[in-house]
């Protein structure tokens, strides 16, 4: 598995912990970051992986505005968490992390989806992060 593939699954990783626990995201990227240095069974938490969390930390009031604005007939809590926190991670890379290609963000959350969540998530999350795509230039301007 790529590198920067699996420094987004472990980013969804603590993403989804943190909202399942109620926890910032800077709380369970420690935990996660000390889990690692105490035991050689944690996977590794790539440097890749902390600026995903910590970029979507930063941004995280504005994209989940984003997320509730642009899904058509869901609410961001009705959301299955799962989709919840690809779309975040995705929208966070996408709309703010210059350097990745548009369709490799979208793609790599698709691709999650397809592995943790249900048959009708992948869909959704590329329609949605396609939303976002196409209204990049108006989002960044907005901030």
């Amino acid at each position: 598995m790529a590198a920067r593939n699996k420094a987004r699954k472990r980013a969804f990783q603590i993403l989804f912990e943190a909202d399942q626990r109620g926890a910032p995201v800077q709380t369970v990227l420690a935990d996660w970051l000390r889990h690692a240095r105490t035991d050689d069974r944690q996977p590794p938490v790539s440097e890749y992986t902390m600026e995903l969390v910590e970029g979507y930390a930063k941004y995280a009031e504005r994209i989940d505005e984003l997320i509730s604005t642009y899904s058509v007939g869901w609410t961001l809590d009705r959301m299955p968490v799962v989709d919840r926190n690809i779309v975040r991670l995705g929208t966070y890379e996408l709309v703010w992390v210059d350097g990745t290609p548009d369709a490799v963000v979208i793609d790599e959350a698709v691709q999650l989806a397809k592995e943790f969540s249900t048959d009708e998530s992948p869909s959704f999350v590329n329609g949605l992060l396609g939303r976002f795509k196409d209204l990049k230039p108006s989002l960044l301007r907005a901030d």
